[in-house]
């Protein structure tokens, strides 16, 4: 049963009304409606209307560039729901930090979510110690991870080893986890007056499916 199921703009009024379980709640559901194609007919022109003085998200979502992963259409959210920092690996650095502390501590955000996926190019790119331009010192935020994953003497390290980058990728979003809490005195705080929660997530490129870890 679909609890939080609505097609409905959020106000103030409904985000002050949320916990942090009911934005769980709502995006496990969503995402379940997504992957049995069932998904909310919603009224974005009047959405548009509707946030043009003001946004009320219950969350924000940590996720990759990859085009296969569009936040919003995956937990079958609407304009105003969610926050969306998207970049190659799901890392967080300074910058996405602070919109992090923007989207909960003045925005009234309830839930972070640091999504990673399978078959990630960017882990892959780092399994594979990938070197271009910009790109190789963007991978280095992804080596804590390779280098924490262990393996069996001799076992492929590559990107031809999706088990592997799939490990690889599940760590990353714990250390992410790990590193938010570590740089963001603000976050961190809010995390233990019980304020918002941070968790991670995978999701299934074959599936559309994403798992709570």
């Amino acid at each position: 049963m679909n609890t939080y199921a609505n097609n409905l703009t959020q106000t103030k009024d409904s985000q002050t009304a949320l916990t942090i379980q009911n934005a769980m709640t709502i995006l496990k559901e969503g995402n379940h409606r997504f992957v049995n194609n069932d998904t909310l007919n919603r009224d974005l022109r009047g959405q548009i209307n509707d946030t043009s003085t003001g946004q009320y998200p219950f969350a924000a979502v940590v996720s990759c560039i990859d085009s296969r992963i569009p936040t919003e259409i995956i937990f079958d959210q609407g304009i105003g729901d969610i926050f969306n920092a998207r970049v190659a690996g799901n890392f967080v650095n300074q910058d996405i930090l602070g919109s992090l502390e923007f989207a909960c501590k003045l925005a009234g955000s309830k839930l972070i979510v640091i999504m990673g996926h399978t078959s990630c190019g960017a882990v892959k790119g780092a399994c594979d110690h990938a070197k271009l331009g910009n790109l190789t010192a963007m991978l280095e935020n992804i080596n804590p991870a390779l280098d924490k994953v262990k393996t069996a003497d001799g076992e492929d390290r590559s990107s031809k080893n999706l088990d592997f980058v799939n490990k690889v990728a599940i760590e990353n979003v714990h250390l992410t986890i790990a590193r938010l809490k570590e740089d963001s005195p603000v976050l961190n705080e809010m995390i233990e007056k019980g304020e918002i929660n941070v968790v991670g997530a995978m999701y299934d490129v074959k599936t559309g499916a994403v798992s709570f870890l």
